[in-house]
């Protein structure tokens, strides 16, 4: 399993001029399994279909992906009812790091989140966060993207 290592903040909007230099990929995403700190999902974005492990929660989590074939997704989306997303995803790398911007559709609109990852655990916590992130969500479970799917939005979601 490769190490992923992830800051997350919430965003009122999308920053001027982002969308423009950016590569924006529509992302449908539904999980076959929600346990304690380990899911399975597969994501369609457009020209590639995955599915992925992910276990952990919070700055450092363990993630493996792997390809599959579109016939094998749409077998398995069916399986994913009541736990999906869906979400324009725009991303760009910024001073070294990849910056990812979610703007979420459907029953999670209008919520939009900031991803950055990082290549280690020392540059994640010597970043400075942009001035236009908000509350950080790292550490809150509510906030991942299976428990989103799940269980929607927190009640205190839009609380500065």
């Amino acid at each position: 399993m490769n190490s992923e290592i992830e800051r997350r903040f919430l965003l009122r909007e999308l920053p001027a001029g982002w969308a423009a230099k950016a590569s924006m990929t529509p992302i449908r995403q539904g999980y076959l399994i929600i346990e304690s700190g380990r899911v399975l999902r597969i994501r369609d974005s457009g020209k590639t279909c995955r599915i992925t492990v992910k276990s952990g929660s919070g700055l450092l989590r363990q993630e493996q992906e792997q390809d599959i074939s579109r016939e094998l997704f749409q077998l398995l989306w069916p399986l994913t009812e009541g736990r999906r997303n869906e979400k324009s995803r725009y991303s760009r790398q910024v001073d070294g790091a990849l910056f990812e911007i979610d703007v979420f559709a459907g029953a999670l609109a209008p919520l939009i989140v900031l991803e950055v990852e990082f290549p280690s655990l020392e540059a994640a916590h010597a970043f400075t966060p942009p001035a236009f992130a908000g509350r950080e969500v790292t550490e809150d479970p509510r906030y991942n993207n299976a428990a989103l799917a799940l269980d929607g939005l927190p009640p205190d979601w839009n609380q500065e």
